[in-house]
């Protein structure tokens, strides 16, 4: 991993070419080492396993930032949070997806813009009959969305909505209009959209390979619909404090979901883990 000047990054526990990771309660490092990662290495350490998947068919890896004291963002954006390690990591999780899940008002409030191809990951895709880029899909019940962005109207791939019942003809017909793929998950009378509906919808259209970027909301739904399959968590090296949001915000699960801690990597006080759902 590429790190700041006179901050080279150390990596931890599962490293690209480490050993499994040790027992639960082992807190020593193994073979800590000061030298930059690859994209290609990067790549290979948050490979998505290979099929079969859990339950869903598909494998939903959500990739987050939280501050020190569990902030989610500052100030309403998750970027204050952020740092060049984590962007890099972030680029790297997209060229791995075959779509990239996002609620709609986390496209409002960060200013989505199209996944865009890059020549770092081509042939990794090609490999695995993967688009060029991957396909941002955003989850609206509402649909109240800019049709005019570039988001909807330059993407490489198409961008797909997701929605519920309750989305009115006008707004599906400006969407379609613009040149989205509009998919409906969720006919109840709530008309709200269905989680699990999600995941099913998106592995229909032949994207098994999933990262939502959040944001907490529906990052809450997917995990009470019990179709988390991996958390990648950034740990920034600060405090917010604040009333900002947890990265999973939502009614409380009837019971814990439990983790496995994959690997961790470190740069300059940041802490980038992955941890991959125990299913019973």
């Amino acid at each position: 991993m590429q790190a700041p000047a006179g901050a080279p990054a150390r990596t931890f526990a599962n490293a690209p070419e480490a050993s499994a990771v040790p027992a639960a309660g082992a807190a020593t490092a193994a073979s800590a080492e000061d030298r930059e990662w690859g994209l290609d290495e990067l790549a290979d350490a948050y490979a998505y396993p290979d099929p079969p998947y859990g339950p869903s068919g598909a494998y939903l890896r959500a990739n987050m930032v939280s501050s020190l004291d569990g902030a989610a963002h500052h100030d309403g954006r998750s970027k204050p949070l952020s740092s060049d390690a984590d962007m890099r990591i972030f680029g790297v999780l997209r060229g791995l997806a075959d779509a990239v899940v996002v609620g709609a008002e986390t496209v409002r409030r960060e200013g989505y813009r199209p996944a865009r191809a890059r020549a770092a990951f081509a042939e990794r895709r090609a490999a695995l009959g993967q688009s060029p880029a991957p396909a941002i899909a955003v989850v609206s019940a509402s649909l109240d969305l800019d049709f005019s962005l570039p988001l909807f109207t330059e993407p490489l791939v198409p961008t797909i909505v997701i929605t519920g019942a309750a989305a009115s003809g006008e707004r599906i017909e400006r969407a379609r209009a613009a040149g989205a793929e509009v998919v409906l998950a969720g006919t109840g009378p709530s008309g709200r959209v269905d989680a699990a509906a999600v995941v099913t919808a998106l592995k229909e259209l032949g994207h098994t390979r999933l990262l939502t970027e959040g944001g907490p909301t529906l990052l809450a739904q997917f995990a009470a619909a019990g179709v988390l399959d991996e958390l990648c968590l950034a740990v920034a090296p600060l405090i917010a404090a604040g009333d900002a949001k947890r990265i999973v915000d939502g009614p409380l699960l009837r019971e814990p979901e439990q983790f496995a801690l994959a690997s961790v990597l470190e740069e300059a006080g940041f802490l980038f883990t992955r941890y991959r759902r125990i299913y019973p």
